[in-house]
């Protein structure tokens, strides 16, 4: 059975000009497993997911025929339902880390804060665990780090103090929309590998949403490609170099290799497609 199923899932936003859909007929399943997902900005790879998270605003709009998560129907849960999901069972890790901690509490309490309202943890036991997760996402001194404002910490130090928060739960769904872009290459692998070993050890099922193609292609087992809200194709990650989607092979065409020896990286046609 799939820990999460998506049938025709739709996110339609008003314009001026009438109704646009910025996520068009996606359907996939998410077993415990790494499944990512790659395309262009805009293509409607972080809208998934925050529309299978239940985090689509008014006026937006999410219909599908089937978003089942663990047997359970997310189409008309009532948010009372979703906020006891959330974070317990089902997390995502957001892009922007300034846009995502409150600046006005201290990073351990926000830590916690999870814990406290979906666990039956202790305020000592709540700590420790807090403190566990810091270190876990190679933050050194964690104490220190838990009495900081988040304004007192880098991007870098932001972006995994949001991945402890979102870890801290071990949910059974992590959606993660690009979380490593604001670290250095040397604390990207660690990181992945929290994450690893999370799919692995709790059987959690974990979706990737990012631009590194390299990254996808050597870390996920499935890779799904999108394009203009649609998938347009998936892919085995092992297999990507040898996709056979004209968009697909564009985007790994455009990206620079070390031993490269053309003049001019390749400009995706979007009018062929």
């Amino acid at each position: 059975m799939s820990l999460l199923s998506v049938k025709n899932l739709r996110v339609t936003f008003p314009s001026d000009h009438g109704p646009v859909e910025v996520v068009r007929g996606l359907s996939f399943d998410l077993g415990r497993e790494r499944l990512g997902i790659v395309g262009e900005s805009g293509s409607g790879k972080s809208m998934t997911g925050r529309a299978i998270m239940g985090l689509i605003a008014t006026p937006g709009q999410v219909t599908a025929d089937v978003l089942t998560f663990d047997g359970v129907d997310l189409r008309d849960l009532p948010e009372t339902a979703l906020r006891k999901l959330r974070g317990a069972r089902m997390s995502m890790i957001l892009q922007d880390p300034k846009f995502s901690l409150n600046p006005v509490i201290r990073i351990g309490p926000q830590i916690e804060e999870a814990m406290a309202v979906h666990g039956a943890l202790t305020k000592r036991q709540r700590r420790a665990r807090m403190l566990d997760a810091l270190t876990a996402v190679r933050i050194d001194d964690p104490a220190r780090v838990a009495r900081l404002y988040p304004h007192e910490v880098s991007g870098g130090m932001g972006q995994r103090v949001m991945i402890a928060m979102m870890v801290v739960m071990e949910p059974a769904l992590m959606i993660a929309d690009e979380p490593t872009s604001a670290l250095d290459v040397s604390v990207r692998g660690q990181v992945l590998d929290i994450l690893d070993d999370l799919v692995k050890r709790r059987g959690m099922g974990l979706m990737l949403i990012s631009h590194d193609l390299n990254m996808v292609s050597r870390w996920c087992d499935r890779i799904l490609v999108m394009f203009q809200g649609a998938i347009v194709e998936e892919i085995s990650a092992g297999q990507l170099y040898k996709a056979q989607h004209p968009y697909t092979r564009g985007l790994v065409a455009s990206l620079p290799r070390i031993d490269e020896s053309r003049d001019r990286l390749p400009v995706l046609d979007r009018t062929a497609l």
